[in-house]
């Protein structure tokens, strides 16, 4: 088995100066204007990779990240030149006092900010639940790579593009209802969501920050370097004293061995369609490489839950919009520039409403506008909402179901995936395992975004409880390190430059 983790081996190429930057660049640049995945770039990131050289040269090497670059989702806040927009034009050349805490961590590991890249506006808060993965009015429409104007999935759109396309080493991005795993799994790359409070936050409930990378082994290093408590947020307080950090430690083949992984079966019965076939076909094959590698499959391991909360699907959107509602008025309120002085979702929705560069309103604000009625995270409503997202995602799903089986972890196809784990903040990881076959139906929606189609990726992940991140990482290595599949599963659209050009092996 090979390992094809990148990071492990960076201190072999030459140090990170003006022919990689102009090659990371010409990549951008040479797919850009077609996917529109990167919305900025960072115009020090020059400066501070000679900085960080200077430093290698000198014995200083920050940690595994030192001279990586690094491309983060336009909603994670850095004091530097860059914009913090979260995709509106409302925030453009708005200023925070500080780096958010895992921009600032990032930075204290080496690695250089190259730039940012293009989520779903408000990380899809904002338009409808049906809302368009990958748009903002800022950045535009993001595309997948694997099919012309596939559906990049959202929110983290951007950096999950970039990923696929390797527009930098690493990407960064967020999630509070399958915005890191979902965009993984359309992009054919490795999606980490860690346990809530354990990297970072943008809203109080339901919300973590993780890498999107190649392999799940970068994956790892980066959650290594951006995990742990932050004096600025109580909440990490949560985080096990005994909670086993070390992700790269946790990168064995042997991982598998004795594992007892679960499979709701009516999950991906009640979930299917004629788009999903290749992907369970995929995910049961999948099967039988877990028990070549010593796993114990259980598939009587249902979510007793899973009709009644597939049928309440307007729970997550009541508790992310409470969230939103608080939250956003603390963010705005503590920048330093505010280029239109808007300090709440009331003047937020105005301006927007107003401004022709938003869209609207064939982009319309019908979150908002439920949001808006009287909700909030103080609310006797939110809490009752709140509870029974707990509920369905504990005992009447995912953690219940890993306590009553005694499981290790539950295994879903990726899109089947990421709500169960929502509420409760559970860590996911999504590993590539195929692609949609060459007689698959075309499915598109109402603005044309490509949902299925041949040689459109999706994954296979790997679903834990509250900070066993560890185990789960382990576990998805050594699956992945038996697949490989990654590799097989090519973009139409390919950058040109290719990074061995400017580095060597």
């Amino acid at each position: 088995m090979h390992d094809s983790a990148f990071l492990p081996r960076r201190h072999n190429f030459l140090a990170f100066g003006e022919a990689a930057y102009s090659a990371y660049i010409a990549r951008i640049d040479a797919v850009n204007d077609a996917l529109s995945a990167v919305t900025e770039i960072n115009k020090d990131a020059l400066f501070i990779a000679s900085t960080l050289n200077i430093e290698r040269s000198n014995g200083v090497v920050r940690g595994p990240l030192h001279g990586i670059p690094i491309l983060i989702k336009d909603t994670i806040a850095t004091n530097d030149k860059m914009n913090n927009t979260a995709g509106s034009y409302a925030l453009v050349g708005a200023k925070v006092p500080t780096d958010s805490t895992v921009a600032r961590k990032l930075r204290e590991a080496g690695a250089i900010v190259l730039g940012k890249t293009n989520p779903s506006e408000w990380g899809n808060f904002r338009i409808s639940l049906n809302s368009s993965n990958g748009w903002s009015g800022y950045g535009g429409q993001t595309y997948g790579p694997f099919y012309p104007h596939q559906d990049p999935s959202g929110s983290s759109s951007g950096s999950a593009v970039g990923a696929a396309l390797g527009l930098a080493t690493i990407c960064l991005g967020g999630e509070t209802d399958g915005s890191i795993i979902d965009p993984a799994n359309y992009n054919n790359i490795v999606g980490m969501k860690p346990s809530m409070y354990e990297s970072g936050r943008q809203v109080e409930h339901m919300d973590t920050i993780g890498p999107i990378t190649k392999t799940v082994k970068d994956s790892a290093y980066v959650l290594q370097s951006i995990a742990g408590v932050d004096p600025l947020d109580n909440y990490t307080s949560a985080i096990p004293k005994q909670a086993d950090l070390d992700f790269v430690g946790a990168c064995k083949v042997s991982a598998l061995a004795g594992a007892r992984l679960g499979v709701p079966r009516n999950v991906i019965s009640l979930l299917s369609n004629n788009s999903t076939v290749s992907m369970i076909e995929a995910f049961d094959k999948s099967l039988d490489v877990l028990r070549s590698a010593g796993a114990i499959i259980l598939e009587n391991t249902d979510f007793p839950a899973a009709q009644h909360f597939i049928d309440d699907s307007l729970l997550s959107a009541k508790i992310m919009g409470a969230d939103f509602v608080i939250d956003l008025e603390k963010y705005l309120k503590q920048l330093i520039y505010n280029p239109h002085n808007i300090t709440n979702l009331v003047e937020l929705r105005r301006w927007t409403q107003a401004s022709p560069l938003e869209g609207y309103p064939a982009k319309p604000t019908e979150l908002w506008d439920a949001a808006l009625q009287n909700w909030n995270n103080t609310e006797y409503g939110f809490w009752r909402a709140y509870q029974q997202g707990l509920y369905y995602g504990d005992e009447g799903g995912l953690l219940g179901t890993i306590k009553r089986h005694h499981l290790d972890a539950v295994i879903l196809p990726s899109h089947f995936s990421w709500d169960w784990a929502a509420v409760v903040g559970a860590p996911i990881v999504s590993v590539p395992i195929g692609a949609m076959p060459s007689g698959q139906s075309i499915v598109s929606d109402a603005d044309g975004l490509v949902s299925a189609a041949p040689n459109i990726p999706f994954g296979f992940s790997f679903l834990g409880s509250r900070f066993i991140d560890a185990k789960i990482i382990g576990l998805s290595y050594a699956f992945e390190q038996r697949t490989q599949i990654r590799k097989t599963v090519q973009p139409y659209i390919p950058p040109r430059t290719e990074l061995r050009s400017v580095v060597r092996k």
